[in-house]
């Protein structure tokens, strides 16, 4: 609850803002997540494979002094995580995950340009700071799937449990407001829990999907 309040206080502050006195529009986007988990430390870095997870965003969407130039800051699960291990097992595949939902906030600048009478492109950027809600362990098979178990969120536990980092989020939206959105998150904050020596693991994530906006 202390999370969602603090979100919600961010979100306020951010509208207050950028968007006084503007016309504001408000829109809902969701998805497909391809998170993974970036680690380096001394000379070396390397990143996992890709899982599989989800998105949901609700946002506004405000005029910075043109019509085209925009502030969009929003309220957003996001499903991230990885795929640790992938291979075979006495003749059955099997696969490693890790599965982890964020509440985020986002607030990004977008850039709109039209294209004719049909609807428009845009392109935008802009910081998320992400508070961690949950997170499992999972061991897949071809016919069954068994939790290896939760984790805990916290400097002294499996995952720091606060996240900032950067989006990049690019699309094209109708006229009647549908729009086809792609995105990357670039996570900035070490999850490495305090103790967990000098590797540095932060969050990567592509994601697609559709939306709608008034």
């Amino acid at each position: 609850m202390k999370k969602l309040v603090l979100a919600i206080a961010m979100l306020g502050v951010s509208i207050g803002a950028f968007a006084q006195g503007q016309p504001m529009g408000f829109g809902i986007k969701a998805g497909v997540n391809f998170p993974k988990y970036n680690f380096s430390g001394g000379n070396t870095t390397m990143e996992t494979d890709a899982s599989t997870n989800f998105h949901v965003t609700a946002f506004l969407d405000a005029p910075i002094f043109t019509d085209y130039l925009y502030v969009q800051p929003g309220l957003s699960l996001q499903g991230k995580g990885a795929k640790f291990a992938e291979g075979s097992f006495f003749g059955e595949d099997y696969r490693v995950t890790q599965n982890t939902m964020w509440l985020e906030v986002p607030v990004n600048i977008v850039a709109k340009a039209p294209t004719g009478q049909a609807g428009h492109i845009f392109v935008g950027a802009g910081p998320y700071l992400g508070f961690g809600l949950s997170g499992k362990n999972k061991l897949s098979g071809e016919d069954s799937s068994t939790d290896l178990g939760d984790f805990k969120f916290g400097n002294d536990e499996d995952q720091k449990g606060l996240d900032f980092g950067l989006n990049f989020i690019a699309g094209y939206q109708l006229n009647s407001g549908l729009m086809i959105h792609g995105g990357y998150g670039l996570g900035l904050t070490n999850l490495t829990p305090d103790g967990g020596g000098d590797v540095k693991q932060t969050n990567r994530v592509w994601t697609i999907g559709l939306g709608f906006a008034l």
